[in-house]
């Protein structure tokens, strides 16, 4: 059997997409979010598969789901950090819970992932960890501060720790999508804030990413050889100006 493979924020969007591409390729997989009927759905058709209700923002709970797929599928050969949340508004009056809700999820739901399997790959000289970042990782958008915080973040710790475990023949790789037809924006309370994103998207012709093709980009960067790590991949829409 092939290596199992987890994949956070698996009920919709990058996640959703991710695990048919795994799983139309006979990987075990461990599904994790925090909808249950939206990861039932997914997993359907699937076999070799686990789902978990699971808040990364828990180390606790995270690591059971994690140890839990383990003792079934054997270790976590990849892990992909895709939960994430972007909540869209001005810092001069966006609710400062947004803020926090943000960085826990974004950079610490990630931090505890990476740490739960880290270790292992390690000591086995094998294994991927690929983070969901986005191009708010490496530039500004207007109404994005914390997002873009976040996201710098991502992008910050990803290479931080690749460099951290080169030397071990583990891989650390990152995406950074633009603006993708995703359930990203249900979550945004500002409504200036995602009117202007609207407006911005018409200019794209109203249509930005589709998540089939972030999914094609996961699946290609891990099927490269163990001794070949692509750190980073940006991918956009090519009417996507900024």
């Amino acid at each position: 059997m092939k290596s199992l493979v987890v994949i956070t924020g698996a009920s919709s969007g990058f996640g959703e997409e991710i695990a048919k591409q795994f799983a139309a390729d006979g990987y075990p997989m461990l599904l994790l979010g925090r909808r249950e009927e939206k990861l039932a759905e997914v997993a359907k058709d699937m076999d070799n598969v686990m789902i978990d209700t699971v808040d990364v923002t828990d180390y606790d709970q995270f690591e059971k789901a994690i140890r839990k797929a383990e003792d079934k599928y054997g270790k976590t050969d990849l892990l992909v950090n895709n939960a994430g949340l972007m909540l869209l508004g001005n810092v001069q009056n966006q609710d400062r819970k947004e803020w926090q809700t943000m960085l826990d999820t974004n950079v610490m739901g990630v931090l505890n992932g990476t740490q739960i399997v880290l270790n292992d790959m390690r000591e086995r000289h094998h294994g991927t960890i690929l983070n969901m970042s986005s191009l708010a990782g490496k530039k500004t958008f207007v109404n994005h501060a914390a997002y873009v915080a976040s996201k710098f973040g991502v992008h910050g710790l990803s290479e931080t720790i690749r460099e951290e475990s080169a030397a071990e023949n583990v891989r650390v790789m990152m995406v950074a999508p633009g603006a993708a037809e995703t359930e990203l924006l249900t979550h945004v309370t500002s409504k200036s804030a995602l009117s202007d994103y609207e407006s911005w998207k018409e200019t794209m012709g109203g249509i930005t990413l589709d998540p089939v093709r972030v999914a094609e980009t996961v699946k290609f960067m891990y099927d490269m050889p163990q001794e070949v790590n692509i750190r980073e991949v940006d991918i956009a829409a090519t009417r996507q100006d900024a």
